[in-house]
């Protein structure tokens, strides 16, 4: 079964990183053995997804493997999730994880749990200090997937690490782990970016020069949520441009406030209002979809500039996503696709069928059958669903994906 390869790759930021070593030093083990489970755990829009990738950038370049594995609501189905596991581990060690995609292939007949040994196994021959990452564990919701978690977890060899990043606290024996000090947690407060932080993200990364005051306000204004500064430096920067130039940007940062809903609600409204028309039709009609591709978007806004626009919005920092090294896949930043999907609803909801129908039809003529018959049930096409299902349900049935066949 192939296994979509932005699935199994860290994100790869394009423009400066703050550097956050007091965070990456407490994720750093002394010798070969790390912690059995690394846990960074914060609400939308924290970092958290950066900052792990930030850490694995660095444990690459000490020799330590990373597996990594971008998790979405389908690998909520136990084969699914431990073929995609399978497959993360393969691109660190090709050998490992051939006995346990033959044991997924033989169906039914094979227990989940002959499948984890057989990774178990593999994984523990391997020399030298591993990292297996589950990016956005929180989509996760079926309890066959966290009982095989945990398994791995108990089992573990010593040299091997498993990460994830979670926007809620995961049903795994975080207390066991936590007594024997084999957990490392990494909280929304300790991922609040600090005054000096905001200052470099600021000032060098958004290229704000704002003075130390200006700085520290919309920190505290924030109270460090990178998301909120990152709305906010796009807001400010527009107003850094006016005629007013500094003495508006002053306005905006005392004006600047309130609880992260309404501040998001304030930002994006700002911003979306602040792009050209064509821009603003294009991330409300795109918004509907988890990933993005050039030509995925021309078959929803109905143009033939989506890939331009996608690099626009990346070079310009609107909250786009690289998801491999070619840039031809990207995804909206989470807390930003959110609120294009409510401003969507809220302002053209008698389009959103006919969005979800439109990336059906491409997803299904390129061969992604499986994303293409979500987005049918979004659009609530149940004939062109049914089509659809028919064409998947062998498969789905002879890998056994229970799960996918009742949703």
């Amino acid at each position: 079964m192939p296994v979509l390869s932005t699935k199994l790759r860290p994100p790869r930021p394009r423009r400066r990183l703050v550097q956050r070593a007091r965070l990456t030093d407490r994720l750093r083990a002394d010798g070969g053995e790390g912690p059995r489970l690394v846990l960074v755990a914060a609400p939308a829009g924290f970092g958290k997804t950066t900052l792990l990738a930030q850490w694995l950038a660095a444990a690459e370049s000490s020799q330590r493997r990373v597996a990594w594995l971008a998790l979405d609501p389908g690998d909520a189905d136990l084969r699914l999730f431990l073929t995609h596991l399978a497959a993360a581990i393969q691109t660190v060690e090709p050998e490992a994880g051939v006995d346990a995609l033959a044991l997924l292939e033989a169906g039914a007949t094979t227990p989940p749990d002959a499948v984890l040994v057989s990774l178990i196994n593999d994984l523990d021959v391997l020399a030298g200090p591993t990292v297996v990452a589950l990016d956005d564990y929180h989509v996760i919701d079926g309890a066959a997937v966290h009982e095989a978690v945990t398994f791995l977890l108990d089992n573990l060899p010593p040299q091997v690490t498993l990460a994830m990043t979670t926007r809620a606290d995961p049903p795994l024996p975080l207390s066991r782990l936590r007594a024997r000090g084999e957990l490392v947690e990494v909280r929304a407060a300790d991922l609040r970016f600090t005054t000096d932080e905001a200052e470099v993200f600021l000032n060098e990364v958004m290229e704000l020069q704002l003075d130390q005051a200006l700085v520290a306000a919309l920190e505290a204004r924030t109270e460090g949520w990178a998301a909120g500064l990152q709305l906010a430096a796009l807001s400010a920067r527009t107003h850094a441009g006016t005629a007013n130039g500094s003495g508006d940007v002053a306005g905006f940062v005392e004006a600047f406030s309130g609880s992260h809903r309404f501040v998001l609600d304030y930002l994006v409204e700002e911003v979306l209002d602040r792009q050209p028309d064509e821009v603003r039709a294009f991330l409300l009609d795109t918004s509907v979809l988890d990933q993005l591709t050039g030509g995925l978007c021309d078959a929803l806004t109905g143009r033939a500039d989506g890939q331009r626009i996608l690099e626009t919005l990346e070079r310009e920092n609107l909250f786009v996503v690289p998801l491999d090294d070619e840039r031809r896949w990207y995804r909206y930043h989470h807390l930003f696709a959110d609120a294009l999907r409510a401003r969507l609803a809220a302002r053209h909801a008698d389009r959103v069928a006919e969005l979800h129908a439109a990336a059906s039809r491409w997803l299904a003529d390129n061969g992604l059958l499986g994303d293409a018959v979500r987005h049918a049930i979004a659009s609530g096409d149940h004939e062109h669903t049914a089509d659809l299902v028919e064409l998947t349900l062998a498969d789905l049935r002879r890998r056994r994906q229970d799960r996918t066949i009742r949703d």
